[in-house]
């Protein structure tokens, strides 16, 4: 749920919120209740972090829908002690027909509507690939009992969010245009309030055919052949051959050594290199308090040279010209490091990238971890909702060029540009942190304010969430590239920013959507399991 309180208030939402800590039985930290419950009943059951995210990513798909869905994609990082991370990137191509001569006429992709559904969904084979990985972890639990929840909040309802109702009120106009949004979304061609009942029974049918047939049915069996169907009968260029083609792919993660642990994420075609430069360029700075002015500084100018590296480079990963690790060399690190002012902000004229997702993460009671993206871009994606299936199909593919020439040109096959990037740490201590946001240009800042509080300023993990958080670049349904700050953040804080040449603008509201719903899971050594949602979300940690 968004929270509006003002910043004078003496009582703020995140202080309602401790760090959630148990022992032994494992947690699930989502920015939907419903999801965060379906992953700790999974283990309650004895299933393993793998399993219970499948449930709650699941379970999300049909909670949330106007953040992810099963027609989008997905990407995992998942840890088991004494190992080195798996990752698994379940990131669509482009379908075999999407060519700039497919839209010739047309200046760019259009943002919604079947043409903007040409990249294969992932997820589902994301899903399938992590739980391979999990195989020999000793549980098994059937895809009925993983995808049961789900299955029954279709069939039953969910009751829609405050951000569902506004989301959909603000796009109305452009989505309404999609074929089979109306029907799926709108009751009586109404924005539907928040608590209103949403039930979508042809995703239920769907996800329960997947329970009964396997995962990947939705890919090589009758269930893709219908989703091919309906795809090209609305003029999506995707093709049951594209399905056929499609299997998730596990990656060597990129990495980052700190003073006191090492941090994981993905490489292209996400952002995660991005993510990891951010907190290593902000540890060379020596900021040795948090929530100043050097803390915020510090952080947003380590946010430009990381982006701007990552606008240079990353892109499909068949088409990369340098090794995106090498980025992340100390010797590299230093030198961008030492380019950043202390006391003034770098000119930014750069141009942001929206995105709309949401982040998971599980613990189990052995320790395994897992760090979850699920995504179909912008709010409701491309808008469109398959006739037989209830399948929402994602718009990730907008992010392509028409301009074959360029570093993100469309062509078959090729993977688009992903703001996705769940993130992982282990500690030198033993403790091992999975922690990520939605909020596409804000996800790699949040993830920076949220580790830097945990890890380099010691705050209690839900603090570290819950506090205050701005954002660099693009907000919703804008194309500003200012720094946006919540209004809680301490005036002397805002006013040295400005002083120091930060364009800043201040937020009306003290808990924003616009900074993205994030969340985090520390476990220790000793079994101890801390969690911590994002009030700013209608999340929750559910531990066992």
């Amino acid at each position: 749920m968004t929270h509006d309180a003002p910043a004078s208030s003496a009582f703020a939402p995140g202080d309602a919120f401790n760090t959630q800590r148990s022992y032994g039985g494992g947690s699930c930290v989502a920015p939907h209740h419903l999801a965060a419950n379906a992953g700790r009943d999974i283990l309650k059951q004895g299933g393993n972090a793998v399993e219970a995210m499948v449930a709650a990513a699941a379970t999300i798909a049909v909670a949330y829908p106007h953040m992810n869905a099963i027609g989008g994609d997905g990407f995992w990082l998942i840890h088991e002690p004494g190992k080195a991370p798996v990752a698994i990137d379940a990131c669509g191509p482009a379908a075999r027909l999407a060519t700039p001569a497919f839209y010739q006429g047309q200046a760019q992709i259009p943002e919604r509507g079947p043409t903007a559904a040409l990249t294969m969904a992932g997820t589902i084979g994301g899903w399938q690939e992590a739980l391979d990985v999990a195989s020999d972890w000793g549980s098994a639990l059937p895809l009925p009992t993983l995808l049961g929840d789900a299955i029954r909040h279709g069939e039953q309802g969910i009751a829609v969010s405050r951000s569902q109702e506004a989301l959909t009120r603000q796009h109305l106009e452009r989505l309404f245009q999609s074929p089979g949004f109306g029907d799926t979304f709108l009751s009586q061609g109404d924005v539907p309030r928040e608590g209103a009942r949403l039930r979508q029974p042809r995703l239920a049918a769907t996800l329960k055919r997947l329970a009964e047939a396997g995962l990947d049915d939705f890919y090589r069996g009758e269930l893709a052949q219908s989703m091919a169907r309906d795809l090209e009968a609305l003029g999506s260029p995707l093709r049951l051959e594209d399905f056929n083609a499609y299997r998730a792919q596990r990656v060597t993660p990129l990495e980052v050594a700190l003073k006191n642990a090492t941090l994981y994420n993905l490489p292209a075609p996400t952002q995660g290199m991005a993510s990891l430069m951010i907190l290593a360029l902000y540890e060379r700075l020596g900021v040795s308090d948090g929530e100043g002015f050097a803390h915020l500084h510090g952080l947003v100018e380590a946010t430009k040279r990381a982006f701007l590296l990552r606008d240079r480079y990353i892109t499909d990963p068949g088409r990369l010209d340098v090794d995106l690790q090498t980025l992340l060399s100390a010797e590299n690190l230093d030198r961008e490091a030492a380019q950043i002012d202390p006391e003034r902000a770098l000119a930014w004229p750069h141009t942001p990238a929206p995105g709309d997702t949401i982040w998971m993460g599980t613990v189990d009671a052995e320790g395994r971890s897992v760090s979850f993206i699920q995504s179909i871009y912008w709010e409701f994606g491309s808008g469109v909702v398959l006739p037989e299936s209830g399948v929402l199909w994602q718009n990730r593919g907008i992010s392509f060029s028409l301009d074959e020439n360029d570093l993100r040109g469309l062509a078959p096959g090729r993977k688009p540009f992903h703001t996705l990037n769940p993130a992982l740490a282990r500690f030198d201590d033993g403790r091992t942190m999975v922690y990520g946001t939605m909020g596409g240009e804000g996800q790699p800042q949040t993830q920076a304010a949220l580790f830097s509080r945990y890890a380099f300023h010691h705050k209690p993990l839900q603090q570290a969430v819950a506090a205050p958080r701005w954002l660099l670049g693009r907000t919703w349904g804008e194309e500003s590239t200012n720094l946006k700050l919540e209004s809680r953040v301490d005036p002397e804080v805002v006013e040295h920013l400005r002083a120091a040449g930060h364009d800043v603008e201040v937020l009306a509201s003290s808990y924003s959507d616009t900074m993205g719903h994030a969340g985090a899971i520390v476990h220790h050594p000793d079994g101890l399991i801390e969690s911590a949602h994002d009030p700013r979300s209608d999340g929750g940690a559910a531990s066992v």
